[in-house]
């Protein structure tokens, strides 16, 4: 299959051959200023082959952008995937890929120690009935348990 070149670095990437979960630098950004954002594509499922249930994922994204800022000042944001597969996460002035990897584990450690989940309610968030701190433990444990694995995108 030929692939036609996207204005998206994500769509640029051949799902078919990244192992899931991993952390991938997806790209650098550099202001008229010299403030440098960088973003990184967070793995949690392997592409076409798994993805994260719903009430999950948004309830993992609501733990992990609350949580994530305990750890970071220069966090600018954390995004699901549309596929369900993992997250983007973008830094400003920091781009350390060890620390990067330290913080998300200090974060997760946070949502495996969470009693509730943050903004889950018709208030603060768009669909308030779509939430499951459960799932999200259990993606998070999942995520952490192949924390050695993090650092390895592409099969060999």
């Amino acid at each position: 299959m030929t692939k036609e070149k996207t204005n998206v670095e994500s769509f640029d990437l051949d799902h078919t051959k990244v192992v899931a979960p991993y952390v991938r630098l997806a790209g650098v950004k550099e202001g008229a200023k010299g403030d440098v954002v960088t973003k990184y594509d967070i793995r949690f499922k392997q592409p076409n082959k798994a993805h994260m249930e719903m009430p999950a994922l948004h309830s993992l994204e609501h733990l992990m952008a609350d949580r994530i800022r305990n750890h970071s000042s220069q966090v600018i944001d954390l995004s699901p995937m549309g596929c369900q597969t993992g997250f983007y996460l973008s830094f400003i002035n920091h781009n350390d890929y060890d620390d990067v990897l330290n913080i998300l584990e200090n974060t997760l450690k946070d949502v495996l120690a969470a009693t509730s989940v943050p903004a889950c309610n018709e208030v603060q968030c768009g669909w308030a009935a779509s939430h499951s701190l459960e799932g999200a433990q259990a993606l998070a444990k999942e995520f952490l348990e192949k924390r050695s694995e993090w650092h390895i995108v592409f099969a060999e």
